[in-house]
């Protein structure tokens, strides 16, 4: 789960991270209100979850009341990357003097926490990284010690290092002690709400020689919101199609993409593999959707329900791994289901695992089509979808 700029700023603040004291607007009135209370000039930013806002118009500089009322204005309503804009946030204006880069991420191959930071700006921060690496430093942390002083202070003279090199000045004694208490300050915000992903970007060295975070970034692990409620209370519906915010609710776990095969799988893992091997033959998934373990008719109705609201699904492949669940018991629940849900698309249906031969003669009985391996199940959905 992802948070908006100003939830993950709000979140750092708490964390005793120095963040601008802004506010969100919906309306042009609202960000004139707002502005008019923290004083000019103010930032007028776009709130929604993709990159590039600035680069796409959605980040505006004001410097008079009139200014913010027409950024506000013309920001609100924009699409940026098909995602429509309902809130700005007015934060003010800040006198910076360099940008840095700080995050903290889940480095998979060591499966450690690791922290990112580099002197040579947030912004084009993926650009660094592809032409002068040696401008970042990665550090992971030992999951037993958890980040040490010693480490943050590393981190902290690295990026004095760079700014010796960018902008020919060095941190003061009291500016590394300040980003060595920002990155501990981001490693609890990370360890505190089972971040993903935690990045400050930019962080700011400041005319007055103070450090602040102007931007960031938070994404939550959705298979912890059970144990950060708080958080889990801040999702932005507004960020979520229909189908998935109906199949969150379900306990299901969907994704919409852009293609015409439905895709019903019982794991993650499985789900990736199925779309992988229909793009192989030549289809394009309509979805990732994850089941989960079982196959009650209610579910399985409700995620077929929920795969064919959209238009483009030409065809639904069923593939299912009956490790503790029986394939007979699969075929039944999608039998079931189909009673409940009536369609014309057809169906693919791949079982595999106890009592696989009984399910697929089950589903052959109800003249779907059904395949004995995933190649075999993929090929007949993508012949299918292409009429």
């Amino acid at each position: 789960m992802k948070l908006q700029e100003y939830q993950a700023k709000r979140l750092f603040g708490k964390f005793g991270i120095p963040v601008p004291v802004g506010d969100v607007a919906t309306t042009p009135a609202e960000a004139r209100a707002i502005a008019e209370k923290l004083g000019l000039p103010v930032v007028v930013k776009a709130q929604v979850l993709v990159g590039g806002r600035g680069k796409a118009g959605g980040v505006k500089l004001a410097r008079t009341i009139e200014d913010v009322e027409s950024h506000a204005s013309a920001i609100l309503g924009m699409d940026i990357k098909g995602l429509k804009v309902e809130k700005v946030l007015i934060d003010p204006g800040a006198d910076i003097r360099h940008e840095f880069y700080l995050a903290a991420i889940m480095d998979r191959a060591t499966r450690r926490i690791a922290f990112m930071a580099s002197a040579a700006g947030g912004i084009d921060i993926e650009e660094v990284a592809a032409t002068t690496p040696e401008k970042i430093i990665f550090m992971r942390i030992d999951p037993m010690l958890g980040l040490q002083e010693y480490q943050a202070r590393e981190i902290a003279y690295f990026i004095s290092n760079g700014l010796k090199v960018e902008k020919g000045i060095e941190f003061t004694k009291e500016q590394i002690r300040q980003f060595s208490q920002m990155v501990k300050q981001l490693y609890k915000v990370y360890t505190d709400t089972d971040a993903n992903l935690a990045e400050i970007n930019p962080l700011v060295l400041l005319g007055d020689g103070t450090l602040m975070a102007l931007d960031g970034k938070v994404d939550v692990d959705d298979n912890a919101l059970f144990r950060q409620k708080e958080l889990e209370a801040e999702r932005d519906l507004s960020e979520e199609t229909d189908a998935e915010t109906e199949a969150r609710v379900a306990g299901l776990t969907y994704i919409d993409l852009d293609g015409n095969i439905g895709c019903m799988v019982n794991g993650a893992g499985l789900a990736m593999a199925t779309m992988d091997v229909i793009k192989l033959y030549g289809g394009q998934p309509a979805n990732f959707l994850d089941i989960g373990g079982g196959a009650q008719a209610d579910k399985v109705a409700k995620a077929i329900e929920i795969i064919l609201r959209d238009p483009r699904v030409k065809v639904i492949l069923f593939n299912i791994f009956g490790g503790i669940t029986r394939g007979d018991e699969v075929a039944k629940g999608i039998l079931e289901a189909l009673k409940i849900v009536n369609t014309t698309v057809p169906m693919v249906a791949r079982i595999v695992g106890t009592r696989a031969e009984e399910g697929r003669a089950l589903l052959a009985e109800a003249n779907l089509v059904t395949a004995e391996t995933l190649a075999e199940a993929a090929q007949k959905a993508v012949a299918l979808a292409k009429g």
